[in-house]
């Protein structure tokens, strides 16, 4: 299986041998790769070691399992709308495809659908079956414990919605609201949240209709209430619609360490298999390592819209990622102390910050906007020994940018401090620059 790889990625200068396609092997045999973009994210993971490797990956990737060629200096939508792989798909889902969409619309569609994941998916489910069995006039009664909702539990099924049009789910998903008088979870009838419906979100529906939330396998056709969203502004300032993919781009900074240990019971087991042959074993263990310092501005009004979004974030990496995240508060700038308290009533001196591990990733979010006589010498040196202290830094500010050169403040800190924009592609940017500080040092 997949015996050309090698040679084809290595045309793309990726380090890829046999040993690579055993890894691959192992993963399909235990059902890890169910789709295209589970096999997009494994073999990643085998291949690219360091972020500069991301592009020449995409495009070997794309190259030898889609027949799309990504010509240097090339958008990937340029690439894929020109491909023939891009052409057929097309073709074969012509019935679906909205009549006012863009060449480009119709491109992130197909690049969604080629990298969707199986969420430990077990079961596809005919989704026009299930619509002709259902029926949108039902009264809903309105008490708990209605069956599929409640509690949301692990998604092991997904429905497939592609052979009923968008004028049929439209007009089906009317129907259901008229009668919808709470919130549902789980369930396949009503729109709401975790399940198998074709109108809600965080579920598994492919082809569906999403209403609401901030998505998950990037399944749905359609997103209703916000006509920017799909696909997601990557440029746009820190909101609920962008976080998941801001959590996706800081998720790269998780540090792994991987150690071999003897597996004693695959040595016995072996062994016993091969008539008494024992011969060790041997697994690696990852562990994963990551340890956040989160400065916020929350002084000003200017700062008050994206505080929330912020804290949202940066609570989801810790729940995401289970990992050790200090959060602390200052207004504007820093002198000799910030707070651990949004209040800021509760002081913590710089000095104690400055006593913690120099492998944290820091990261301070403020607007850097004040009057010049606020950001003093003090603050400035602050700043100074808190860089030369933790290597790996960045500012996130949600001033637009362009607004960055007529604010003396803000250049002074950018000076001092990597500056990025508050959004997921400048906290994108952030990381990538972080994980190379991380190589320069190691």
């Amino acid at each position: 299986m997949f015996t050309t790889l090698p040679e084809r990625f290595k045309a793309f200068h990726l380090t890829v041998d046999v040993r690579t396609l055993l890894l691959l092997q192992k993963a399909i045999d235990r059902e890890l790769v169910k789709t295209i973009g589970d096999l997009y994210n494994v073999l990643r993971t085998f291949i690219v070691k360091s972020p500069e490797l991301m592009g020449p990956y995409t495009r070997a990737f794309y190259d030898y399992f889609l027949s799309i060629d990504i010509r240097n200096g090339e958008q990937l939508h340029d690439a894929v709308l020109r491909s023939q792989t891009f052409q057929q798909w097309k073709e074969q889902n012509t019935g679906r495809l909205e009549e006012d969409m863009t060449r480009k619309e119709m491109a992130n569609l197909f690049l969604d659908e080629v990298h969707i994941t199986h969420y430990d998916i077990q079961k596809v489910i005919d989704g026009r079956e299930l619509w002709e069995k259902d029926n949108g006039d039902v009264e809903d009664q309105d008490r708990e414990g209605d069956e599929g909702d409640g509690e949301r539990r692990p998604l092991d099924k997904m429905a497939d919605y592609s052979d009923l049009t968008l004028e049929e789910l439209m007009a089906r998903m009317e129907e259901v609201l008229k009668q919808q008088k709470r919130d549902h979870s789980g369930g396949s009838h009503w729109v709401g949240t975790g399940g198998i419906s074709p109108y809600g979100n965080g579920g598994a529906a492919k082809d569906g209709i999403r209403v609401g939330g901030s998505g998950g396998g990037k399944m749905a056709r359609k997103v209703m209430g916000d006509a920017n969203f799909f696909p997601v502004d990557l440029d746009a300032i820190l909101n609920d619609n962008n976080i998941d993919a801001a959590l996706a781009s800081l998720k790269g900074i998780v540090e792994e360490s991987a150690q071999e240990t003897l597996d004693v019971k695959e040595t016995i087991d072996r062994g016993l298999e091969r008539g008494g042959l024992f011969l060790p074993e041997i697994k690696n263990e990852t562990d994963e390592k990551l340890q956040v310092l989160l400065f916020i501005d929350n002084g000003g009004y200017s700062m008050h819209p994206y505080i929330k979004a912020v804290q949202t974030l940066f609570r989801k990496m810790k729940t995401r990622f289970a990992h050790d995240l200090e959060t602390y508060y200052f207004h504007n700038t820093i002198y000799g102390q910030v707070y651990s308290d949004p209040q800021r009533r509760k002081r913590i001196p710089i000095e104690r910050i400055l006593s913690k591990s120099p492998n944290y990733h820091v990261f301070f979010v403020g607007d850097a906007a004040m009057a010049p006589y606020e950001l003093s010498n003090q603050s400035m040196n602050t700043y100074m020994e808190m860089t030369k202290h933790f290597s790996k830094c960045a500012w996130l500010n949600p001033e637009p940018l362009k607004f960055w050169e007529h604010t003396l403040t803000i250049q002074i800190i950018k000076e001092l401090i990597p500056m990025e924009s508050l959004t997921p592609a400048g906290i994108e940017k952030a990381v990538l620059r972080m994980n190379k500080n991380r190589k320069n040092k190691g």
